[in-house]
Order: structure tokens, then sequence, then C-alpha cells
């Protein structure tokens, strides 16, 4: 904007686990140990021979976009040249004070002992079926109600006890007319869990302050910890 000339280079971004993954794909590669017998030197070549495969179609679709780039002078992330560009930067910012270490929650591959990128990492974002499950409590003093809870780790129920409440919130008793059944449940949660739990009538008995919930004891689901009981 100010009569500046800017060099724009095309530019091939060749590193990350996609380029991993199409060789493991192709050669049948299924874990790091086959990685290792390959060896690294090898398993890199593999990776380089791949990387430019769809370049013809990159010059053609980025012509059709109109946009004015030089291709015969385009830099590759894998050159040496490139990357010591960039180790050189660093440097230079660290030389300035600039860079601090700090840690942060990354998505994470088993398979490949290596952080994901947030590219890498939404690659195969999909809806799924989440395995929740809703399940009753039966209430010591008042067996007939029961507190209804929601759960995404059903594995971890043979050693539960105990249930989360909050004491700020109101929750429901309910009846469920169809089965007879009573239940307690958080009133914020009712559309959700007349759903969940397939309650198609419903009526409700009271309404309770969560606070008189806290220390109610319930059946547990399991006979697992009964001698624990004091």
């Amino acid at each position: 904007m100010k009569g500046h000339f800017v060099d724009r280079r095309f530019g091939w971004d060749c590193h990350g686990l996609p380029i991993e993954y199409e060789i493991d794909k192709r050669d049948n590669i299924k874990s790091s140990v086959e990685r290792e017998a390959i060896g690294v030197k090898e398993y890199n070549r593999r990776c380089r021979e791949i990387v430019m495969t769809y370049s013809n179609e990159w010059r053609n679709i980025v012509g059709r976009f109109g946009r004015w780039i030089d291709f015969d002078r385009d830099y590759k992330t894998m050159d040496c040249n490139f990357m010591e560009s960039v180790w050189w930067t660093f440097k230079q910012i660290y030389n300035k004070g600039l860079v601090y270490r700090g840690s942060r929650i990354m998505p994470f591959s088993t398979a490949c002992n290596t952080v994901l990128s947030n590219f890498e990492a939404g690659s195969n974002y999909k809806d799924v079926n989440d395995p929740a499950i809703i399940i009753t409590f039966p209430i010591v003093d008042d067996p007939n109600t029961s507190f209804i809870a929601w759960t995404t780790t059903p594995w971890t129920l043979p050693s539960n006890l105990a249930l989360a409440l909050n004491p700020t919130f109101t929750y429901l008793k309910i009846l469920d007319e169809e089965k007879q059944k009573v239940y307690i449940l958080a009133e914020s949660r009712l559309k959700e869990i007349l759903k969940q739990a397939n309650i198609k009538k419903h009526k409700v008995l009271e309404k309770i302050p969560g606070k008189e919930l806290v220390g109610k004891s319930y059946v547990p689901l399991f006979n697992y910890f009964e001698h624990l009981k004091q």
C-alpha cells in the first residue's frame, strides 16, 4: 500500500502428520516399531517423495483463482534452507528476550507420540454416538424415589461411591405416570432427561432446593464396597 514490492513466492507446507499418515496407509505401516525398523532416513525419503504429488493440480487451481504468484521459485518447508531460516529467526527473537517457556493442553496422537496441530486434530472430526446412559439410584430412606443421573463414562459405575449435585440448584421430584416411578433430577435438565429416559408423560410432585439433598444416601448399583459401610 506504500509502494513497497512484496515478492510473492508460492510455499509448500510439507511437514506434519498428514504426510506420515499417507505413507503409513500406502506401505501398510501399523506402529512406531515398524517405522523404527525402516529407519528415520528411509522413512523421511518416502515422505519427501510424495509431497509434490499434486503440484501440477495446485498450479492449475491457484491459477484459476486468479492468484498472481511465482511457482517457479517456490519454497518448501522440508528444504534445509527454509528450516535454517526459521531457526535463525527464532534465535533472533530469543536473543531479544521475547521467548518464554510455558505449558498448554494440546491434542496428542498416541500412535505417533507427538502433538497435533489444530488442522490435524480437526481433520478427522466427525459426529459420533456418545456412550451416555441414564441410571437410577433408589434413596435409602425413600425406596420408591430414585435419583436419576447421566454419565458418559459407564465403565466407572462398578466403583461408584457418590453422586454430585449443586446445593444452589433447584431439583424436581417427578412422577413417570406411565411407569409409576418417582425420580429426582435437576430442574434445568428436565427437558433433556425426559427425552433421554423416554418419559412420555410426567407430573411434577415437588421442587426441592439442592441443599436439602446434600448427604442423602442411596442404594449402590453394585455391592462390591458394602464392607466399607461405617
